[in-house]
């Protein structure tokens, strides 16, 4: 997706946190790191790093924020990726784009507006909250 090193892919080579495909999440989530969805998240996802959406997974959302996003499963909402946000032949994106990079897959659905970031434009990443 993002990249290889040694023929493997780099998102994939470390993943911090992942959201199973048996697992339900409703709120705002704020994260970092490398983040797996194969379950379903409703809300808002602020995540300052890559963001992988399996074939199960489902996210319906206001807002999505990462800095690389790959999608094979489903998501409903507006995305903003600092870079790429890849689109692979399962994926399906319902709503508007903010991105630096696009890349759509052979089979994969896109249906809302695009805007493409120039390079000078600052991150609009929530930063990370302090902990309490």
């Amino acid at each position: 997706m993002l990249g290889k090193k040694d023929g493997r892919d780099i998102s994939l080579e470390k993943i911090d946190t992942i959201v199973g495909k048996e697992t339900e999440f409703k709120g705002v989530l704020n994260s970092s790191g490398v983040l797996r969805i194969d379950g379903k998240v409703e809300g808002e996802i602020h995540h300052r790093g890559d963001l992988v959406v399996g074939e199960t997974g489902v996210i319906v959302a206001t807002i999505i924020q990462a800095r690389h996003i790959s999608i094979a499963g489903q998501v409903k909402g507006n995305v903003e990726a600092e870079g790429k946000l890849e689109l692979v032949t399962t994926g399906r994106l319902y709503g508007d784009i903010k991105v630096a990079g696009l890349i759509i897959g052979e089979g994969a659905v896109f249906r809302g507006n695009s805007e493409m970031k120039t390079g000078d434009e600052k991150s609009t990443l929530k930063p990370k909250p302090s902990p309490a």
